[in-house]
């Protein structure tokens, strides 16, 4: 069990339930920031603005589970991981980086780029701060992570994003049911 800070100084347990939940909200935000980002409509620029989100989220998820941070370890740190979702999933790094350079094409680039590269974003930015989450969680740091150990659990995150973020088939499906009736 880990403290919280609180206004007047004291520190108060909080609990692993409590730590989770409050990660998985950091984790939720963050996806949200690093989407927004994902919205510059500058080529490489959003790119490099979402690893900024990413390292940030990486900071705080640090404070929460009392791990060390330095910007350094947490740079390649990501890098890193982004490696392991990149050979998880080439179709969604080829998706990335060509939402970011597309957008370079005057008129239809921008559409397009506006419409993909955030989705990614969000997508990368929530599957790194889960395997963090995981990894922290067990006691992990920044200097004993391997991103191979999380390769499953990667695919896992990714597939729990993509339900996350699709429209609901119950919604559509459970109104074309009543409207039949």
């Amino acid at each position: 069990m880990t403290t919280e800070s609180t206004d007047s100084g004291t520190t108060t347990p909080i609990t692993e339930s409590e730590r989770e939940e409050a990660a998985s909200q950091l984790v939720d935000r963050f996806s949200l920031w690093s989407g927004a980002a994902g919205l510059i409509p500058v080529p490489l620029i959003d790119v490099v603005a979402v690893g900024g989100v990413q390292l940030q989220m990486l900071r705080k998820l640090s404070e929460i589970y009392g791990v060390p941070f330095t910007d350094n370890r947490g740079k390649s740190v990501i890098a890193s991981c982004a490696g392991a979702i990149i050979s998880a999933s080439t179709a969604t790094t080829t998706a990335m980086t060509f939402g970011s350079l597309i957008k370079g094409i005057p008129g239809i680039g921008s559409a397009v780029g506006a419409l993909t590269m955030p989705v990614y974003s969000a997508g990368a930015t929530y599957v790194i701060g889960r395997v963090f989450m995981k990894h922290f969680a067990s006691g992990g740091t920044l200097l004993d992570f391997n991103p191979p150990d999380y390769r499953e659990f990667i695919k896992t995150q990714q597939a729990k994003f993509r339900r996350k973020s699709a429209p609901s088939a119950d919604t559509s499906s459970s109104a074309a049911g009543t409207t039949g009736s």
